[in-house]
């Protein structure tokens, strides 16, 4: 967690995310948040695949008050456009390529 209260979660490049994964993650952000919600900067830059079971997961609301999805590739654009667009995120979700703008939606939000 940022001292502004942002969750930060980076996923490593190259990375297949599988379900196990994507569920981890998700117990991560709960426990991080107890009974609060955060915004959360997903850092997704160079993750290699995204399972589809993994997908369904991030459909499921949990403490995030809203998701940037921040990537640098066509590849990363690409895989969060066919999230957004097969699944209905539980909060607002936006995908960005730039750090600073991603960070500036989040706080505008908090």
């Amino acid at each position: 967690m940022s001292d502004d209260g942002v969750l930060l979660l980076r996923w490593l490049p190259g990375v297949q995310i599988e379900v196990e994964d994507a569920r981890a993650a998700m117990a991560q952000v709960n426990h991080m948040c107890q009974q609060e919600q955060h915004a959360m900067l997903v850092d997704m830059a160079a993750v290699a695949s995204v399972s589809r079971e993994a997908r369904a997961i991030w459909s499921i609301p949990c403490r995030a008050s809203r998701i940037a999805l921040l990537g640098k590739s066509p590849v990363d654009r690409v895989l969060a456009n066919f999230f957004l667009g097969v699944h209905v995120p539980p909060c607002p979700t936006r995908f960005f390529t730039a750090r600073n703008e991603a960070m500036d939606w989040l706080m505008a939000h908090v």
